[in-house]
């Protein structure tokens, strides 16, 4: 992109591991593996079927979703694309049956798409999902749930439907009507974000990560709040905290409902400070943590320019 490729022809395969065929598949696995035993014991792989409702359904195509096997033949059967685009000497960049292809513009990314989706269903017969793939610019696209932006060049950003996912899981854990201690709630969340945090800090987006882990803790709070229900036990948990009697008072004897408690009231009195006793991991720490150490190792983005 910052060569001037800045036209992105993402294509994107309709039920890729549904409509994998055979045949197809096998004689290029035969390409590598002379040994016959092999070749049968993938083959049967793929014909083993499927159980739905409790019956065996044979499977003619495809292969088995989650299947550890999956993903490698995959890699094999869309090997053939990649010495294609190769051989036409393409800027392209492949993950299992996600395929972006970078041009200098539109008019030649329709082209490179007619003649690459014309290339998919003769040579491989595969279908390309005409409703998620297209010719676009790559900030208004997705892949692997990054998107990028142009300041001072090109950045990797968080794509919006990562941060929407990312939000629904949570609200998920933080559930406030959900019968959980909060330890085990913090333990499942810490669970959950360490990966989270770990794949998504290639991304430039310290901001969207503030504002992510304020949300979160806003919601923790509601969860608190909802959990001391009686006037007698705010009283209890707030002197706990050593806030003044004043603040107690008015905090224990309020009438506002759990989110605008945790919104206001509640943010001092269960601020940072709290939550790190409790055993919540910051994700702006971490998130700075991770890159710092990719930085220290050689191993990451030294910055987050493309």
């Amino acid at each position: 992109m910052e060569e001037g490729y800045d036209w992105v022809v993402d294509m994107d395969l309709e039920k890729f591991f549904d409509r994998v065929n055979h045949d197809v598949l096998m004689a290029r696995v035969a390409r590598r593996v002379t040994d016959k035993r092999v070749l049968r014991l993938i083959r049967r792989y793929l014909q083993a079927g499927v159980m739905l409702n409790g019956v065996v359904v044979a499977t003619e195509e495809g292969t088995p979703q989650g299947g550890p096997l999956s993903p490698l033949l995959a890699n094999i059967l869309l090997d053939d694309l990649d010495k294609e685009l190769e051989r036409r000497g393409h800027h392209f960049v492949r993950y299992a049956d996600d395929c972006n292809i970078y041009v200098r513009s539109k008019r030649a990314g329709e082209r490179v798409y007619r003649s690459v989706r014309h290339f998919l269903q003769e040579r491989l017969r595969l279908k390309v999902n005409e409703e998620k793939s297209a010719v676009d610019r790559p900030w208004k696209r997705q892949f692997l749930g990054f998107s990028f932006y142009k300041h001072r060049g090109v950045r990797i950003r968080l794509a919006p439907k990562s941060l929407k996912r990312v939000k629904d899981k949570l609200r998920t854990l933080t559930d406030r009507n959900r019968s959980q201690s909060m330890e085990d709630r913090i333990r499942c969340l810490n669970a959950y974000l360490r990966g989270w945090v770990g794949y998504y800090a290639l991304s430039d987006a310290r901001s969207a990560f503030e504002r992510l882990e304020g949300w979160l803790k806003r919601r923790l709070r509601a969860c608190v709040w909802r959990q001391w229900k009686r006037v007698r036990t705010r009283f209890r948990e707030l002197r706990a905290l050593g806030l003044p009697e004043w603040v107690v008072y008015q905090l224990a004897n309020s009438r506002k409902g759990p989110w605008r408690m945790a919104g206001g009231p509640l943010n001092s009195a269960l601020g940072n400070a709290y939550w790190r006793a409790q055993g919540l991991i910051s994700l702006t720490e971490c998130y700075e943590a991770t890159r710092q150490s990719w930085r220290t190792a050689g191993c990451g983005p030294a910055c987050p320019v493309v």
